[in-house]
């Protein structure tokens, strides 16, 4: 294996830029901290105070004067007529946010990593290195185990609430998910490409030869059980993961429409945001997809539109087309969270009695905290989506269209290597059979099928929540 050589320069000076210039310059943070956006204040004590008729006393002497030592908690009526008052997200107001900091870690690396992506791929279409290992595989194989654990810590706090509703949630929406994972497994080939099949015969055929050397032929079809198995407990966590942040985006979304009813093109992009999943589903589905496009039909005549290869890269130009949508219309959904505050307000008021001026407080200030937990829920399922794009180009051999597509990596080749010289070291010979093993079992077919259906999975969740969450929260929330 060469040595990595200019990757492994622009990959240290990218990791030192990311670390120096976290405090200065972070992408992160401006998201949220441009300007653009602006929270609710919660009222003073000395406001409520006011609207309750009741005047804070100022000593020892004046509370003893009106008959009571302690002072009581003070209630307010719930329609008081008080205002919010709104003012601009600051760098300074972010830092309370909670998970503010692994919020603008996470999102900071994505974006770093996706700049090593682009000089790699730059690199490789310029120069061409048939033996370097591409670096930028490593960058995105990191960003999706960060996005997991953004995952598992978002959702952790499900779990961990008071309230077992929302846990309760989650593992029914993973067992539901569980079970469509195992249905879409069985759906051929010819309805559903993901290309699953041909990737478990490829792994199957390399892997086959190897079990025999050792006298394990018959664990050939355990293997291709545990993968399904695998993929089917895989596809339940993240249907797990991507319950709430799916009906969060159905609320936003709504939210975010009816703020822009004046503003039609707004309207027209939070529409096709919100559709990005269905159309990621089309886009493997080969009846309406593929076979639509290679033989249109025209005048009851087939009209051959795109090949094969054309087809594979429009389908890689169209999903990051529809990451960089959702990235584009977050501001109008974070608003539309924001805002929640005041229809919380607004939803008190029309209760009867009173209420502490805390918990008034509380309502308010809460929604603001949870700023950044929404961000990690917007914007994680498509930093997700976006890396395994970027890897199923690259490991599956796939092409840009602007010109031939890119060797494969070493790693997925040096099965094909010849034996190593008797005096090569032990740990390099062990190195290189480990390796032309790995390059054996995974093949670009096999990798194929995989990061295909975790695409087209991720889709299918985000698109069922949402419609649920839709009919959540206009049948069932104000019931």
């Amino acid at each position: 294996m060469a040595i990595l050589g200019v990757q492994l320069v622009v990959t240290l000076l990218t990791a030192t830029l990311m670390h120096r210039l976290a405090p200065h310059c972070s992408f992160a943070r401006w998201l949220l901290c441009n300007g653009s956006l602006f929270r609710y204040k919660q009222p003073s004590e000395e406001e409520l105070r006011a609207l309750a008729g009741r005047q804070r006393p100022r000593g020892r002497k004046d509370r003893w004067a009106n008959g009571y030592s302690e002072e009581k908690t003070l209630c307010v009526p719930r329609d008081a007529p008080f205002q919010l008052q709104t003012c601009p997200l600051t760098a300074v107001d972010a830092l309370v946010l909670r998970f503010f900091l692994e919020y603008q870690w996470f999102v900071d690396f994505a974006v770093y990593s996706g700049g090593v992506y682009l000089f790699t791929e730059a690199y490789y279409y310029v120069l061409g290195p048939a033996r370097e290992t591409n670096i930028a595989v490593f960058w995105c194989l990191l960003t999706i185990a960060f996005s997991i654990k953004v995952f598992l810590t978002v959702t952790r706090l499900y779990f961990s609430a008071k309230d077992q509703g929302e846990r309760s949630v989650c593992l029914t929406f993973a067992f539901l998910f569980l079970l469509l994972a195992m249905l879409v497994q069985v759906v051929p080939e010819e309805t559903l490409e993901l290309g699953l099949e041909p990737g478990l015969a490829s792994m199957t055929q390399n892997l086959e030869p190897l079990l025999k050397m050792q006298g394990w032929d018959w664990m050939l079809p355990l293997v291709k059980l545990v993968i399904r198995v695998g993929l089917s407990v895989l596809g339940s966590m993240l249907g797990a993961f991507l319950t709430f942040p799916g009906l969060r985006l159905a609320q936003t979304h709504r939210d975010a429409l009816t703020m822009s009813e004046d503003r039609p093109m707004l309207q027209f992009l939070l529409h096709t945001s919100f559709l990005s999943p269905l159309f990621i589903l089309w886009l493997w589905a080969k009846p309406i997809a593929r076979n639509f496009l290679y033989r249109a039909p025209l005048g009851g005549t087939p009209f051959f539109l795109l090949s094969d290869s054309a087809f594979d890269s429009l389908r890689l130009w169209v999903l990051v087309a529809l990451c960089l949508l959702r990235l584009a219309v977050i501001r109008p959904h974070l608003q539309a969270y924001l805002c929640l505050a005041k229809a919380r307000v607004e939803q008190l008021r029309r209760e009867a009695g009173r209420i502490e001026a805390c918990e008034i407080q509380r309502r308010v200030v809460r929604v603001y905290c949870y700023l950044t937990v929404v961000s990690l829920q917007y914007l994680t399922p498509l930093i997700l989506t976006l890396n395994c794009t970027l890897l199923l180009k690259t490991l599956g051999g796939y092409s840009w269209g602007l010109g031939p597509a890119l060797p494969l990596s070493p790693v997925l080749t040096a099965a094909q290597d010849g034996p190593m010289g008797p005096k090569e070291d032990e740990a390099q010979q062990a190195v290189a059979q480990i390796t032309g093993a790995l390059g054996g079992v995974l093949t670009p077919f096999f990798l194929r099928g995989i990061l295909a259906f975790l695409i087209w999975w991720t889709a299918a969740c985000q698109l069922l929540s949402s419609l649920f969450g839709l009919y959540f929260h206009q049948h069932l929330a104000g019931s």
